[in-house]
């Protein structure tokens, strides 16, 4: 396996390990880095960004930066790039320590689209183990990076259909120039929720995904309203009938 498949292979496994987790600030356990979703306008040169080891020994850092599109299905896809660059791309700090490195943009913005990139920030061993002496596990954070112009928006419409009989199947789709990140959705009768869905699921433009809305008993047929809140806290509301 050659260096680009070994790295296409880790950079699919650290976006996995991270999709479900947009907090302010991500962690590996012995580093984090705020902030942990890099938001760029076509004007930015450049943005910076806080690497911080919280271990009592020193550790050395690389980064890896992919272009992530999506099929239409919603499985991403992240290929190694060089539109974007992290400047020093290996970054040794010392125990405790705190340093501010600058992510750069190097090829011109789209004007009329949203670019969108995965940062791997992951754990570089300084020496090789001794024969017999077991490898520990590099760490990584994939953090998303978007490039995004003033009239780029996300499209989305959605719809849910009965998986069983606790279960509904929540479809959305984004025809539209911008991510969408699904924060919570409901299927609400009056002020009752019949079915519920909570989690960080990334919808790239062109995309589609299902989720599964689930109801703590049997959701009743009839008509219901189906609401789903994105990231930004806009929600779109949309009516349902259940069969």
């Amino acid at each position: 396996m050659n260096v680009l498949q070994r790295r296409s292979h880790f950079a699919t496994y650290a976006l996995l390990l991270s999709l479900f987790a947009p907090w302010a600030v991500a962690t590996a356990g012995v580093f984090s880095v705020t902030p942990v979703r890099l938001y760029m306008t076509p004007r930015d040169r450049a943005i910076a960004v806080t690497l911080s080891n919280e271990a009592d020994t020193a550790v050395v850092l690389q980064a890896d930066i992919n272009t992530w599109s999506q099929k239409p299905d919603g499985t991403d896809e992240l290929v190694l790039t060089e539109d974007l660059i992290l400047a020093p791309p290996i970054i040794k700090l010392a125990p405790k320590a705190r340093q501010v490195v600058r992510l750069a943009l190097l090829r011109p913005a789209d004007a009329s689209r949203q670019l969108t990139y995965r940062m791997i920030i992951r754990e570089v061993p300084e020496a090789l183990p001794a024969p017999g002496i077991q490898v520990p596990i590099a760490l990584a954070l994939s953090m998303p990076v978007f490039v995004t112009p003033p009239v780029a928006k996300r499209q989305m419409s959605c719809s849910a259909s009965r998986a069983d009989a606790k279960t509904l199947n929540l479809k959305c789709s984004n025809t539209g120039t911008a991510y969408a990140q699904i924060r919570e959705a409901a299927v609400m009768r009056g002020e009752q929720a019949l079915a519920q869905f909570e989690g960080g699921s990334y919808i790239l433009p062109g995309a589609s995904k299902t989720v599964s809305l689930k109801g703590e008993k049997t959701i009743p047929a009839g008509e219901a309203q189906l609401v789903v809140t994105f990231d930004d806290g806009q929600s779109l509301k949309t009516s349902v009938t259940l069969p």
